[in-house]
């Protein structure tokens, strides 16, 4: 009777010994993030490491593909009215919540509710048109609006189109963060802040045969250098924004591979305006200071000497030569000779201010550059590093005078300025405000004509490079290291790390 045992000892001591990447349970994924989520709830998230967690827990109404077309997911179908004032969704029969209970049009109608009234909500402005949620029965819900609204379906794919366990709310309210009850294929598990947050499948899911992996845990490393060491070490299969500059060392080991793709995303810098004492500097006073400082920052150079040339320069919202971008106003070279002579038009030869960073390297190297390039044109740059939840905080609070800041960019051209630079935009920090910029973007979203919205998006851009509430400086590109062992995932341009087909190999 003992001598059967004795396999098994040194089994179980040999497996103590195996790497990380074998020891960990087949199914399990472990995701290296650079930031830590805020809330994880949708109604007061405002991060895009939030997103990336949200694309494994919480199903939207609507999804988008490798394409960025809108595409099914809880609803099957939708269609507007033909003086496009309503919008009816047919939703998926047959789909539950992770508590079991079931999603149909009056859970929806609780969600978008929530979404539009909660005191906490981020979500109003997105939804601002909407007036009414009609139950037209269990599976068919119309949304009405005060006027016709073009980017509503791209609101509904994203966070304001992510339905939540209407009993769960029931219970929780506010507090629903701290245990969020989704549609999704993974359900929350647990969560360490600044640690690592813990998703297990959820065997109920309505697309189950698209799911392989047992967990995802999502582990926070803000250095890019661990995160490679770790990535290497095999204790992550996949982690996000890989430096540029490290992407040869990485492909020198066999055992790993680049994953990437052009995204929407941006990096810009906001200015506070108006939000409080900090705005009260010649930085925030008067936009030919913040005109000169555009002219003083070669994005060129930027890319080349941070990001080996793997970024897109721009000056837009929009990612160059796509649908919503102004040829008429290309990325210039810079010139600080005419940037020091618009500060001396100005009055104010010599500016000096500070810049808030993410705590990351690569956005302290960034901010050096930055530093170095304004310096050259009568500005005086100190640089304040904050972890991203800690410099939100801040930039809402008006305790901040400009701010180094990633948008993760969306599909429809509305919510990668409405945010910013709307007077009720929810990440509006700096509270730029102009009647004139306001009435382009309603008038633009109530276009659903391409055409017509291009030509107003044009009259847009040339609005905001000439107040530079923001100073727009590239687009991203999303450079992933993963495991070879990693198959089975389609890297899209909104950079979210869906699950859907991805498997682990042995």
């Amino acid at each position: 009777m003992i001598r059967p045992l004795i396999p098994l000892v040194l089994i179980l001591t040999c497996l103590s010994f195996l790497p990380p990447s074998l020891a960990r349970a087949a199914g399990t994924l472990t995701y290296g993030m650079q930031d830590d989520p805020d809330a994880l709830d949708p109604a007061q998230s405002g991060t895009y490491s939030g997103r990336v967690v949200f694309a494994a827990m919480c199903d939207k109404l609507i999804d988008t593909n490798a394409a960025m077309q809108f595409v099914p997911q809880l609803a099957t179908s939708w269609s507007w009215s033909p003086d496009s004032l309503s919008l009816t969704l047919k939703l998926r029969p047959n789909v539950r919540f992770q508590d079991g209970s079931p999603l149909d049009a009056a859970a929806v109608k609780t969600n978008l509710e929530r979404y539009l009234d909660a005191p906490y909500s981020f979500r109003k402005a997105e939804l601002g048109p909407l007036t009414a949620i009609i139950v037209i029965d269990p599976l068919t819900v119309r949304l009405t609006l005060a006027h016709p609204y073009a980017p509503l379906i791209a609101v509904l794919a994203d966070r304001a189109g992510m339905m939540l366990s209407p009993a769960a709310l029931a219970r929780a309210g506010k507090n629903i963060a701290l245990h969020p009850v989704c549609a999704g294929p993974f359900q929350f598990v647990n969560r360490v802040a600044e640690d690592h947050i813990t998703l297990e499948r959820f065997g109920g899911y309505w697309n189950a045969n698209a799911i392989h992996l047992d967990r995802i845990i999502y582990r926070m490393i803000p250095n890019a250098a661990v995160r490679l060491e770790d990535l290497e070490a095999g204790s992550l299969d996949v982690a996000e924004q890989i430096p540029p500059p490290d992407i040869a060392g990485m492909l020198q080991h066999r055992s790993l591979k680049l994953i990437s793709s052009p995204a929407l995303a941006y990096k810009t810098i906001s200015f506070n305006l108006a939000n409080g004492p900090a705005a009260n500097t010649p930085l925030g006073q008067d936009p030919r200071v913040r005109r000169a400082l555009a002219l003083a920052i070669d994005r060129n150079a930027l890319n080349q000497v941070v990001f080996s040339g793997q970024f897109i320069p721009n000056n837009q919202t929009q990612v160059p030569h796509s649908t919503y971008w102004d040829p008429d106003f290309p990325v210039q070279p810079a010139d600080a000779e005419a940037a020091r002579k618009l500060l001396a038009a100005a009055g104010h030869p010599s500016v000096s201010f500070t810049l808030i960073t993410d705590n990351t390297p690569t956005d302290q190297e960034v901010g050096q550059v930055i530093q170095s390039m304004a310096g050259a044109a009568g500005f005086h740059i100190t640089l304040r590093p904050m972890d991203a939840n800690a410099q939100v905080a801040a930039a809402r609070a008006g305790d901040y005078q400009a701010a180094l800041v990633f948008w993760s960019g969306r599909s429809d051209p509305d919510f990668n300025l409405s945010i910013w630079l709307a007077s009720n935009g929810f990440e509006n920090w700096g509270h730029y405000r102009s009647k004139s910029f306001n009435e382009l973007l309603t008038e633009a979203r109530t276009s659903t004509n391409t055409a017509t919205r291009q030509a107003l998006y044009r009259k847009i851009v040339a609005s905001y490079l000439q107040d530079v509430p923001h100073l727009f400086l590239y687009n991203w590109r999303w450079l992933w290291g993963a495991t070879t062992r990693l198959q089975g995932y389609t890297p899209q341009p909104d950079g979210l790390f869906r699950p859907e087909g991805i498997t682990l190999s042995q």
